[in-house]
């Protein structure tokens, strides 16, 4: 990742407070340390491979360089249940493994597992061996629910999860809705739709929250089974235009 365009990207953010990034290759880790701090943001950190959780792990502490204070967060996978990547079982060992060894090399911060909202209230002892209880919602997947109605729907879910895990504290960590694709029911994907949705969770959350996501992801492949949008939930163009 180029320093200089990242940099770039994060002055020109809105104060967030928070950025979350998914994994450890091209450098991701001290680039983006680097530029949220200059702008007095936190990153939310995380390890993409279960499988690999130790040597992510490895190089996530490489990338701090013995400096936490940049660091929020740090995610042992994400919605790998849901994806049957994983076993709760599994979930729980990487988890405190993981924590173990980031411990280990002085970072003394929050580690949690993400799922989606209903594979954690389903198996909550994922939540329970998180430091929070950490989950994704999109309303949009949901046919019974417009954009409008976004932020009731996600918060019903928070509050359902933080029931599961009795009562920790919960964030979303995953919310949006895309500019794109196909229909899903009363859930229809436009511009003017993912402007009302964000507006709608921003109306009913004032924290615990984490937007998804900052730009298109032009790499993912759409499919049928999530309407089509996998790469259109960008909020802002190249220069940060939107929200």
């Amino acid at each position: 990742m180029d320093q200089g365009q990242v940099d770039s990207w994060f002055s020109k953010l809105p104060p967030f407070g928070i950025v979350r990034s998914y994994g450890v290759d091209c450098n991701q880790v001290s680039t983006m340390i680097s530029a949220a701090k200059a702008n007095n943001m936190k990153v939310f950190l995380g390890i993409f491979d279960l499988s690999q959780a130790s040597s992510e792990i490895s190089t996530l502490i490489s990338g701090v360089n013995g400096d936490w204070s940049g660091v929020w967060a740090v995610s042992i996978g994400n919605e790998d249940v849901n994806q049957g990547k994983a076993a709760p079982a599994d979930v729980v060992t990487a988890l405190n493994n993981g924590r173990t060894q980031l411990r280990s090399a002085g970072y003394n911060g929050p580690v949690v597992h993400v799922d989606t909202f209903n594979q954690i209230i389903d198996h909550p002892e994922m939540c329970e061996n998180s430091d929070f209880a950490a989950a994704n919602c999109h309303a949009f997947f949901d046919p019974n629910t417009s954009a409008q109605n976004a932020g009731d729907f996600v918060l019903n879910q928070a509050q359902q999860v933080a029931k599961a895990c009795g009562g920790k504290n919960t964030w979303i960590t995953e919310s949006g809705w895309p500019h794109a694709g196909l229909t899903n029911g009363q859930a229809v994907p436009s511009p003017e739709n993912q402007q009302d949705a964000l507006n709608s969770l921003r109306s009913k959350f004032s924290s615990n929250i984490i937007f998804f996501s900052a730009f298109n992801d032009l790499w993912k492949v759409n499919n049928a089974g999530t309407f089509d949008a996998e790469q259109c939930w960008g909020m802002f163009d190249s220069d940060i235009k939107g929200f």
